[in-house]
């Protein structure tokens, strides 16, 4: 069933309603040639989630009656965010949508000695603002109950700092060749990091990897380096390892 994420002033108390417009009114519309009497779900994307029944359709703009509340339990009792050094090309927008569909609750976009792309913050409101839509879309493909932030792009220093908001970080290093990163999730467990609400951050480095001198600087504000394993992945690969290993181990995954 379609979802879509709407802002609260979209859901309409008094008449026990909803609205769709923009975008999504045109998806809803063109793409998914919807109906009257069709179903679909809307979210407000924290707290609320709803099924709807379409009553009216016009151009740009559609309403649906609320049929009953849904309960949002799509979401997972860990909140792990990518910190993703930017690579280049569009890979930044696989790692958001591909970790959005996995569950990730926030990236975090940074600048690394390594980064090979040109930055330019002239054009960073824009490029920050199409991330965030492919998370919503990704999202809404995914049956998420929330959007995942997208955050605008930070320097190495700035992260080093929001890191010490996380319970626990991690970054991973090729070279590593000490701890790899299934005992590490397990220690975090041992140690009630990894529960209900817990917040994990993850850092990923370009193409090129993290310089020692990062590492080491890293470690100096709370990061603890690990290994994905004996093959060296990618930088749009190893988010999503990572961010799938951190799942399994805490039980997302099932079983």
């Amino acid at each position: 069933m379609q979802r879509y994420f709407l802002p609260p002033e979209q859901f309409h108390e008094a008449t026990h309603t909803v609205t769709i417009e923009g975008d999504d009114a045109h998806h809803l519309i063109r793409v998914m040639r919807a109906d009257i009497g069709d179903k679909i779900i809307c979210s407000n994307g924290v707290d609320r989630e709803v099924l709807v029944r379409i009553s009216e359709l016009d151009k740009g703009h559609v309403t649906a009656e609320i049929v009953k509340e849904l309960p949002m339990n799509a979401e997972s009792a860990v909140q792990v965010w990518i910190a993703q050094s930017l690579p280049k090309g569009d890979k930044m927008e696989t790692v958001i949508q591909k970790g959005t569909e996995i569950g990730a609750a926030r990236f975090l976009p940074f600048l690394s000695e390594r980064t090979i792309v040109q930055y330019d913050s002239k054009k960073e409101a824009k490029r920050t603002e199409r991330w965030q839509k492919i998370a919503k879309e990704a999202a809404e493909q995914a049956h998420r109950n929330r959007v995942p932030q997208v955050e605008s792009v930070y320097s190495w220093k700035q992260l080093l700092q929001r890191a010490k908001e996380a319970d626990v970080a991690w970054i991973c290093y090729e070279k590593e060749d000490g701890q790899q990163l299934k005992p590490a999730i397990q220690e975090a467990q041992a140690a009630g990091k990894l529960g209900q609400g817990k917040q994990v951050l993850i850092a990923v480095g370009p193409e090129g990897g993290f310089t020692e001198q990062e590492i080491t600087q890293a470690e100096e504000a709370g990061f603890r380096s690990v290994s994905l394993g004996a093959r060296i992945l990618r930088t749009e690969t190893a988010a999503m390892v990572g961010l799938t290993c951190i799942f399994y181990e805490t039980g997302e995954m099932g079983g």
